[in-house]
């Protein structure tokens, strides 16, 4: 993207399928629709959760976008009825989540994973590791998948039992947020 990109070219960019203009609006909204849910919620997991799934559902349904509504309200209201699902969905049963990743963790690489980041490349693997656990669970299961199981965004969902787009959203946020941890214990180093 051009740092003179205005919203509406990023927003049609993403319609034709740009990754980096996904990205772009992952990073821009995220904190709007994050806080928007925190407020509502009042937990970090579920605003985090139905975040991820705002961002997945809005990627799924960009063709249908009217740019007479701000983006940022667009949103906010998919943002809305996800929250009034999932608390539909929490009356009929408790979701629990679980921690099953630890060991895999353990079972680290035979050779070095094919990274989209460069920045993640650098680190000796004990280094990654240690910032990975940083990472809420999650996250960490999404890198884990990706990077050193090295599988498929069709298989991570398969794994996950999550729709595709969900994936694609959580290693987007997954990698920034390792970045961010990396640059950050790099920056303490110097």
């Amino acid at each position: 993207m051009g740092k003179t990109d205005t919203l509406q070219e990023i927003i049609i960019k993403a319609k034709a399928g740009n990754q980096i203009a996904f990205s772009t609006l992952l990073d821009t909204f995220w904190n709007d629709v994050y806080a928007f849910q925190f407020v509502r919620t009042k937990n970090e997991n579920d605003a985090e959760d139905i975040t991820i799934r705002t961002f997945s559902r809005a990627f799924d349904k960009i063709d249908t976008y009217d740019d007479t509504y701000e983006f940022k309200t667009w949103l906010i209201a998919i943002s809305k009825n996800l929250h009034v699902d999932l608390i539909r969905k929490r009356k009929r049963n408790i979701l629990a989540e679980t921690e099953t990743h630890s060991e895999e963790m353990k079972k680290i690489l035979d050779e070095s994973p094919s990274v989209e980041d460069q920045l993640i490349i650098e680190q000796n693997l004990a280094n990654l590791l240690r910032h990975i656990k940083k990472l809420k669970p999650h996250y960490q299961e999404v890198i884990n998948l990706r990077y050193f199981n090295e599988l498929s965004y069709a298989d991570i969902a398969t794994a996950l039992d999550e729709p595709v787009n969900n994936v694609k959203v959580k290693l987007l946020r997954a990698r920034k947020l390792l970045a961010e941890i990396i640059k950050k214990s790099n920056n303490s180093l110097d």
